[in-house]
């Protein structure tokens, strides 16, 4: 859609939102065409700007809008002053309380004094600008020193304020967000800005390296500059933890960097990438070790953690993940050694018990299932592993039953709010996420750490695939070291979101007790999700005969004809075969993002399927059209309102007058202002990433050849283990031939292993 001016006279303000700068107004326009005001003659702006007042004179660009309860909106993305044009429009804009201190009666003063000095308006409001001390001269304006300087203190705040918003909104900052800039900066900001763009990047929320890069480029900046390329270590390696690295090597970090900025190459080599000139490589070695004398990164000699003779790469970790990686094998060490504060488990009458669990219980554990139970309660830090149907939870049950039977404390956690119900549904025992646990608050961070540990016997973590390094530090740092730890888990599924690879580092530094579990015991009936899911894992293709009850594949190879089938599965075939719900029950999960067959395309198609324009309210924010009844996820952490990355509801209400959404989660009602819901999509469709820790009834997934980079066997075994009744597979048998015979897990950076091995002296930093 075409971009807009609509050019006016602020008549009042209804609605502003300090905090985020939302506002709706009554604009007074210059050019009135049909159809864009009320018959009161104005129309109706929203959006989100500095603080504006009633008669300024402005000019915004956005578009036209139809609200579903107010009608015709414009709703604008920019804004920018316009001077006023005649000198009653300087009157009414100084009396509007645009300066602090200046009424319509000192207004009156201030343009008479000076009108007939200055033949335009624009000339005075320029020469006032740049020199407020002019208001001394205004005879009557006031006779207190105080009052004059405050006016002309004001003014000059004023001056500074608008000019830094033009000068940042010509580099394509919205008013948002150079808003935000001026207030982080006060009159700084333009000096800031042109002496290193890239602090933006450092201090702004919502301002990133490629925002503050474009701004660079267009002040002129040399591309291969200091800043720009510190900057650019910096964002380099926050992309590379969003792939799930604590550290770089250097090699990777340098490739990646001079992919991001581009940097002039003498050559290219096929097995090396692009060859940087000595002088690039100079700059960026200096950048390198600027930042590492900053202690803004570290740089450390470890092992190659997937090579087998112990090479030592040279890694490049960025400040907090060393920190969390040091610090956390550290802990565990600690507590691996300490004494334990479970004493009665020593002269505990295990037979007995287990006889007793037997028969008071009619649960028999295997030899195996047995030695997990009681390692748990006699070694400090244990894991029990293995796939569906193998028992970990009637495992788990009875480590509960055996820390109740010797009096001990504990606690059951998991990493996400879903996790954590399913694992109280299945112990029947409370149970919590780890940052709730922890006592978590947004302005605090967490309440327990190593001054105020938590007062538990032995902490039970629930879906320890999904732990990352950064959780794993928090979470030790509030054990006493006297504690027991049991990770609970399938070591096979996808690694965390976050940076780590965490519960495969523990079990493979031979710290922990270690159980991996075997033996399938749920296999009920005819079932072939449980059967299939193991063939899986030990790189066999499943079983593709459509003859079970609870295992399908629909076969096509065109992404088109995947996006239809998906459409009449969800809607129509399996609600009316199962009597399923098709939003609540069934779960689409897909490799990628983009694509005819893709998650951004299906969850726009699902939500025209399964919840149509016109059959509840809704509101368009940005591109996105939120509807009540909609499935949405969150997609990044939410510590204030308890809500994580991956967390799924289901929208409630839209409240048009405040401006908010309530979302249902986990059996809560979240309130999420407009400007809050950029870090809300749609989850009709999502990656199977996102479906980690959670289950659902029904489980639609595309397995295409188009695909391809992202099919591997922990993909395939992560989304088929999150079905309990049914997996229906869309696509190919060559391309789950492809995910099951790629059993390469994408290799992350990571030296727990090797620190809990060694016990590295770093322990102690």
């Amino acid at each position: 859609m075409p971009v807009e001016t609509l050019e006016g006279t602020i008549e009042r303000i209804t609605f502003h939102n300090e905090e985020t700068g939302y506002t709706v107004l009554r604009l007074r326009p210059r050019k009135i065409l049909p159809g864009q005001t009320d018959r009161d003659g104005l129309s109706t702006v929203v959006g989100s700007f500095q603080r504006l007042n009633a008669g300024e004179e402005v000019s915004f660009k956005g578009e036209w809008i139809t609200h579903a309860q107010y009608g015709k909106q414009f709703k604008a993305s920019e804004v920018q002053a316009l001077e006023p044009d005649t000198f009653p429009g300087l009157v009414r804009y100084l009396a509007s309380g645009v300066i602090r201190g200046i009424g319509s009666v000192k207004a009156e003063r201030i343009v008479t004094h000076f009108k007939a000095k200055y033949r335009k308006p624009e000339d005075l409001l320029r020469a006032l600008n740049n020199n407020p001390d002019l208001l001394r001269q205004v005879p009557g304006l006031t006779k207190n020193e105080a009052t004059i300087q405050g006016m002309i203190e004001a003014w000059r705040e004023h001056a500074a304020g608008h000019e830094t918003m033009a000068f940042l909104q010509a580099f394509g900052l919205g008013s948002k967000l150079a808003g935000r800039v001026f207030r982080h900066y006060g009159a700084e900001a333009i000096d800031i800005v042109k002496r290193n763009p890239y602090q933006l990047a450092w201090d702004i929320d919502g301002i990133g390296f490629r925002t503050a890069d474009e701004i660079a480029r267009r002040l002129g900046l040399p591309e291969d500059s200091s800043d720009r390329i510190t900057a650019g270590i910096a964002y380099t390696l926050e992309e590379l933890a969003n792939d799930g690295h604590v550290f770089a090597p250097r090699p990777l970090m340098i490739q990646r960097l001079s992919e991001l900025l581009a940097l002039p190459a003498e050559e290219s080599d096929p097995e090396s990438g692009r060859v940087l000139s000595a002088a690039v490589m100079a700059r960026i070695n200096d950048a390198i070790a600027t930042l590492a004398e900053q202690q803004q990164i570290f740089i450390r000699h470890v092992p190659d953690n997937l090579s087998e003779d112990g090479v030592k790469i040279e890694a490049i970790y960025p400040r907090l993940q060393f920190l969390y990686e040091v610090r956390s094998a550290a802990k565990l060490r600690m507590i691996s050694v300490a004494a334990t504060r479970i004493t009665r488990a020593k002269t505990f009458s295990w037979v007995k018990f287990f006889s007793l669990l037997a028969r008071e219980d009619k649960v028999t554990l295997t030899d195996q299932q047995q030695a997990a139970v009681e390692a748990a309660l006699t070694h400090k830090v244990s894991v029990l592993t293995g796939g569906p149907g193998t028992g970990k939870t009637t495992t788990l049950r009875a480590v509960i039953k055996a820390l109740e039977a010797v009096r001990a404390n504990y606690a059951l956690a998991s990493p996400t709010g879903r996790a954590a119900k399913r694992l109280a549904e299945a112990t029947n025992r409370p149970a919590s996420t780890l940052h709730r646990l922890l006592g978590y608050q947004p302005e605090g961070g967490f309440l327990y750490s190593d001054e105020d540990p938590l007062d538990v016997d032995m902490l039970i973590i629930d879906e320890a695939s999904m732990l990352d390094q950064f959780l794993l530090y928090f979470v030790l740092r509030a054990l006493q070291p006297g504690a027991h730890i049991l990770f609970v888990g399938d070591v096979d599924q996808l690694p965390s979101v976050g940076a780590g690879d965490v519960l495969r580092d523990i079990i493979r530094s031979g710290v922990p007790y270690v159980t991996r579990l075997n033996v399938i015991f749920r296999q009920e009936g005819t079932s072939q999700i449980v059967a299939n899911a193991h063939r899986i894992n030990k790189g066999e293709m499943p079983s593709l005969d459509n003859r079970a009850s609870d295992f399908f594949i629909e076969r096509t190879e065109s992404p088109e004809q995947a996006a239809d089938l998906v459409m009449r599965l969800v809607s129509q075939r399996l609600p009316n075969y199962l009597g399923v719900d098709p939003i609540n029950d069934i779960q689409v999960l897909v490799p990628m993002y983009k694509g005819a067959a893709g998650i951004q395309v299906l969850n726009e198609r699902l939500q025209e399927v399964l919840n149509p324009k016109g059959a509840a309210a809704e509101v368009k924010l940005g591109s996105t059209v939120f509807r009540v009844g909609d499935k949405v996820m969150q997609t990044k952490n939410n510590y204030e309102k308890d809500v994580f990355n991956g967390d799924i509801g289901r929208i409630y209400a839209i409240d048009f007058t405040n401006k908010k959404i309530q979302i249902t989660i986990d059996d809560k009602l979240v309130d999420y202002r407009y400007d809050e819901m950029d870090n809300v999509v749609h989850a009709y469709a999502i990656s199977v990433h996102k479906s980690q820790g959670s289950e659902y009834p029904v489980v639609v997934m595309l397995v295409m050849p188009q695909h391809f980079v992202m099919l591997q066997r922990n993909l395939l075994y992560t989304g088929v283990t999150r079905a309990k009744k049914m997996v229906v597979l869309v696509g190919t048998e060559r391309a789950i031939g492809m995910a099951v015979n790629n059993d390469r897990v994408a290799r992350r950076y990571t030296a727990l292993a090797w620190r809990l091995i060694y016990n590295a002296p770093e322990g102690s930093v």
